[in-house]
């Protein structure tokens, strides 16, 4: 993470095409000028292979790690005074200001490629909570666009815990529909927006990998499709991604139902 702190090996980088600048129509830009033409540049770093063992999933991917040029400037300078002030110890602190997004590129994307844009869940990607579906959507979404359609992207959006309210305000959420609430209650309880989730640097990054090709979205959630399409994005399928139904999220799977998501009774059963 802390490459960009040796000159020398940035330039390498660079030099290698390992890491670019591209804009916010996804084309690439001067990694090295100062101020971005606007706020949306993502620097990029890859791709790394990338061997994954998810259940029902053993492949190797290749791995793109995004960040925005603004959030890495500010995390640079910090850096840079830590560094100068001896202050190595306190490195750690960078890691909370930085969203680092990732793109997996899986096999060999072909026309109308398979993607899936997946919000990050500590507590379902990672744990395996059954409390959600998430889990099990991410390592479905891999296996589709690997075995089913030969090749695709998938685009993990860091920041998006609990559709954007973050991990500490998701664990109080859970208290509240243990006490009775529903998924967008709960937030509503805690003064939070149903989904606050943005997904403009998914946006940037497809229009990169996929540019303005049609391609076929793995989402139940017709909002998503909207989002992408404000930014440019209107030739996308939306194709159902129902995996991991169970005991413990069906109340959580029939609010999101009923919120708007595409679930059939047949799915849910």
């Amino acid at each position: 993470m802390f490459t960009y702190l040796n000159p020398d090996v940035r330039k390498r980088l660079i030099a290698d095409g390992k890491l670019i600048r591209i804009d916010s129509d996804g084309q690439v830009i001067d990694v090295d000028q100062q101020e971005p033409p606007n706020e949306l540049a993502i620097n990029l770093m890859g791709p790394i292979p990338l061997p994954i063992k998810l259940p029902g999933v053993d492949t190797t991917v290749q791995w793109y790690a995004a960040v925005r040029s603004t959030e890495l400037r500010g995390v640079e300078a910090l850096a840079s005074e830590l560094n100068a002030r001896g202050g190595q110890h306190l490195f750690a602190h960078l890691v909370s200001p930085l969203a680092v997004n990732s793109v997996l590129v899986v096999g060999e994307p072909g026309e109308n490629p398979l993607v899936r844009v997946h919000s990050n869940c500590l507590t379902g990607d990672v744990f395996g909570s059954e409390r959600c579906d998430c889990g099990p959507q991410l390592a479905s979404a891999i296996n589709r666009i690997g075995e089913e359609a030969g090749g695709g992207y998938l685009i993990y959006m860091a920041g998006h815990e609990g559709r954007g309210i973050g991990l500490w305000a998701k664990a109080a959420t859970y208290l509240l529909q243990d006490a009775g609430e529903n998924t967008y209650q709960a937030n509503r309880s805690l003064g939070l927006p149903d989904d606050c989730r943005d997904f403009t640097d998914a946006a940037v990054l497809l229009k990169r990998f996929v540019g303005n090709a049609p391609f076929r979205l793995l989402t139940n959630n017709p909002k998503k499709l909207e989002d992408l399409a404000a930014h440019g994005l209107s030739q996308v399928t939306r194709e159902k991604h129902v995996f991991g139904v169970g005991e413990w999220n069906k109340r959580y799977l029939n609010a999101k139902r009923d919120w708007g998501h595409k679930l059939a009774e047949e799915d849910l059963s």
